[in-house]
């Protein structure tokens, strides 16, 4: 879990420096509907993973219960967090180097 966690803390930070130092330049990045989707897919497994044992009571399907769904959630989030912030990596890049 923690490797989920510090793909995910690496790709934002890369991310937010691109868009940054891409904003002085006045070259804009616009937000993905993907990257909207992993960020909603984030905030919900942190959600399932604060309830603690009492989210079991909510989130329990089958055998898995809610550490285990939350913490599936995140390893999606951040399988979704490395292709977008390679996506915006690849397409602004190039104005980062000029």
């Amino acid at each position: 879990e923690v490797i989920a966690a510090i793909i995910i803390l690496i790709r934002e930070i890369l991310i937010s420096g691109l868009r940054e130092f891409l904003a002085k330049v006045q070259i804009k990045m616009p937000v993905t509907s993907l990257a909207k989707y992993k960020t909603f897919i984030q905030m919900f497994a942190i959600a399932i993973l604060l309830t603690g044992e009492s989210g079991d009571n909510i989130f329990s399907i089958g055998n898995y219960n809610a550490n285990s769904i939350g913490i599936a959630f995140l390893w999606l989030s951040a399988v979704i967090t490395v292709y977008t912030g390679y996506d915006y990596v690849r397409k602004r890049i190039h104005h980062a180097i000029d």
